[in-house]
């Protein structure tokens, strides 16, 4: 479908809501958040040296492990037993069963890297106290890996060579500018980075290994983007992903020899991803259509699509093609499939599902689908979004609803699964996942319509999206609530700050009430965002402008029930935050409740914390927004 004829529909979808939504109720089994939270959550997928099995962390222990999946089988054996901090894995090495995995420390972000030895030892390769490191891929001879640490210079990531069979390292680049680094070319003669001017400007250079020349590719005038995206399997060009004359992100290429630059592909949505397969056979990209990624695999010398395997309904989240180009390892979910692992082998095969996430006491019929709908805001500027109705839900059976703001600034909420969404929707509240102005994967225009604008435009979205709610005719116009998390938990203070008579309470988890002070306490590896951030949300030094948008210095406007939820350990959204914007409230002699978990960062990962937050929410908004406390 054409973007126009995608946006046409969505509007019409929005006229037709109360006439679409008048269908009659269903009773539906509710069930506890106990039985949410059996559900397995799944990340990562790298096949092993004889893409028999697949490398993935699971959290069924109630924090993240790491276990192999035998293909054949789809038995899951464990191979790490962490009880306190969770284990992400990253790759099985190439040509043997050790594998690396990342994990931090209660929730910090000070990730290291990790390599876990046939026999079971585990080595930190990047020891150290306050350093933050990531792998950044594997060379194409297999011979060396690379790592991003910013263990020299907290501000800085340096590119480290790690040699495959020995784990010897040496720096390759050392990184004193703000670079990014993006990929590095088969030879591992150059390396490709890119620089933030800010959010809506930044370049690509070229480092030549050899000689130490850094050089500008990207030369221009106004504000582009530009970001590589990879090497080509011959190395003699450069893929990357502009916006440079469209709003949307599409792919170019840059040939190493002769500086000439040519186009790759444009599409009605962005460009969100562009790899190759290991020796080239494939070319994977994907695009953010309407909060759905859809991933289509090209030949890249013709760009000539190759059929994919499909899985219908589904959103798309990773996509894996092993090392010899037969097998792929799937991740895709829907609004009532969480996240699930799958194979199939390449180009078309059909796949086949070696996890099943989602708890077998849960009857995926008594959740919900979420719809993508559209609203005309204040200003007339078109706002996309997505609507869960309630089973119970229907004009004789009105329900209360909550307004989900994402995080971001500039996230997206989008389809797919969300265990706390569909926890409150089975328990009887429609939900509208949002994408106010300012959201990603609508065109850098909408995206920003929120420069240095937040709490402002963004939150009346927040406030006009009341009415498409009460227009569907199965939401109670005086039980709408608004929720959110980081900076949609910001967009939940604001809203009862602001706009106090516009919802009923609030839930803000580790959102940001002090915006002066969050901004000075930017976590050090972020500098390289710097610029970005401060186009976005607005000079850093301006105290009185930042102090002018944060709930802290008007809390005396609150006046609706809050509810917060903090980590403690959380780099980005400071404790402090949380609070001192709870004691201030309480002041105001409102209904407030405070939740702190020791050990947890910016978000919740143990499953028992999970348990305690999202039944508390529950029990909060029961107690707030619906006629009776009953259940």
């Amino acid at each position: 479908m054409s973007k126009t004829l995608a946006l046409y529909a969505g509007c019409l979808l929005t006229a037709l809501l109360p006439c679409l939504t008048i269908s009659g109720q269903q009773d539906v089994k509710q069930y506890t958040i106990e039985q949410f939270l059996k559900t397995t959550s799944y990340r990562g997928a790298s096949f092993s040296p004889d893409n028999s099995k697949l490398l993935v962390s699971d959290d069924s222990t109630g924090v993240f492990n790491a276990y192999s999946i035998d293909i054949k089988t789809d038995k899951s054996t464990q191979l790490t037993h962490s009880k306190t901090d969770s284990v992400f894995t990253v790759s099985y090495f190439p040509n043997d069963d050790r594998f690396l995995y990342t994990a931090d420390q209660g929730g910090n972000e000070l990730n290291h890297l990790f390599v876990r030895e046939t026999d079971g030892k585990v080595t930190d390769l990047t020891p150290g106290e306050k350093l933050k490191a990531q792998f950044a891929g594997w060379s194409a001879n297999d011979k060396y890996f690379f790592v991003l640490s910013n263990e020299r210079d907290p501000r800085y990531f340096d590119v480290y060579e790690y040699k495959t069979e020995c784990l010897e390292r040496d720096m390759i680049f050392k990184n004193e500018d703000g670079f990014n680094f993006g990929d590095i070319s088969p030879d591992r003669q150059t390396l490709a980075f890119s620089k933030t001017t800010n959010r809506d400007d930044s370049n690509i250079y070229l480092l030549d290994r050899d000689s130490g020349e850094m050089k500008l590719i990207t030369p221009h005038e106004g504000e582009i983007n530009f970001a590589p995206a990879a090497f080509t399997p011959d190395g003699k060009e450069l893929v990357y992903i502009t916006d440079r004359d469209s709003d949307f992100k599409y792919l170019e290429k840059f040939d190493l020899a002769t500086a000439k630059t040519s186009p790759v592909l444009k599409s009605d949505w962005d460009v969100s991803t562009a790899y190759f397969s290991k020796h080239g056979k494939y070319f994977v990209v994907g695009t953010n259509e309407d909060a759905k990624t859809h991933i289509q695999v090209y030949d890249f010398s013709t760009m000539k699509p190759y059929p994919v395997p499909e899985i219908p309904g589904a959103s798309i989240s990773s996509f894996r093609i092993s090392s010899n180009e037969k097998d792929v390892a799937i991740y895709a979910s829907d609004s009532r499939m969480p996240n699930d692992l799958f194979y199939a082998q390449m180009p078309d095969g059909k796949p086949r599902k070696l996890t099943r996430s989602l708890n077998s006491e849960i009857n995926p019929n008594d959740l919900v689908d979420g719809k993508v709908v559209r609203f005309k805001s204040f200003d007339g500027t078109t706002i996309p979004g997505i609507l869960f109705k309630p089973h119970q839900a229907g004009p004789d059976a009105k329900v209360p609803a909550l307004v989900w703001v994402h995080g971001g600034p500039g996230g997206q909420s989008r389809v797919g699964y969300r265990g706390l969404i569909q926890y409150l929707v089975n328990h009887g509240y429609a939900i509208f996942a949002i994408n106010n102005r300012g959201s990603s994967g609508y065109g850098k225009k909408f995206e920003q319509m929120d420069n240095r604008n937040h709490g402002k435009n963004d939150l009346m979205d927040c406030v006009t999206s009341k009415q498409m709610l009460i227009n569907t005719g199965f939401v109670e116009p005086d039980r709408i609530g608004i929720i959110g998390g980081s900076y949609g938990g910001y967009m939940t203070l604001a809203a009862l700050t602001f706009q106090p008579d516009a919802f009923e309470c609030g839930i803000d988890i580790f959102g940001i009430s002090n915006w002066y002070r969050t901004v000075q306490s930017i976590p050090p590896w972020w500098e390289s965002q710097r610029k970005s951030l401060e186009k976005e949300l607005g000079d850093f030094s301006d105290e009185e402008y930042f102090k002018s948008i944060s709930p802290l210095f008007h809390s005396n406007q609150i006046k609706k029930p809050l509810m917060v939820l903090q980590g403690a350990n959380d780099p980005r959204v400071i404790q402090v935050e949380s609070d001192e914007i709870v004691e201030a409230v309480r002041k105001n002699g409102v209904p407030v409740e405070y939740l702190v978990f020791a050990d947890e960062g910016h978000g919740f990962r143990k499953k028992e914390n999970q348990l305690q937050a999202y039944k508390s929410i529950l029990e909060f908004v029961d107690t707030h927004l619906k006629k009776s406390n009953s259940k």
